[in-house]
């Protein structure tokens, strides 16, 4: 039976090591990603800001050409 502990055990105890690691990988990942998806939020944010502005340049811009007759109506 002591053989077998012998064997055994520190292959547990290795498993164990190597658990510990991925977990700690796993904590490292998750608080990354959630960092990428609070950043990748913001970028929209700002790109729904960025076209309705961009929409109101367009309306401007119509009125503009009315007002110098360039455009036929």
């Amino acid at each position: 039976m002591s053989e077998v502990t012998d064997i055994v055990v520190p292959r547990l105890q290795k498993i164990q090591q190597q658990f510990g690691r991925l977990e700690t990988d796993m904590s490292s990942l998750k608080e990354d990603m959630h960092l990428i998806k609070v950043r990748v939020t913001g970028l929209e944010e700002n790109m729904a800001g960025m076209n309705r502005r961009m929409d109101k340049f367009e309306v401007r811009m119509e009125r503009v050409e009315r007002r110098l007759d360039l455009v036929e109506v």
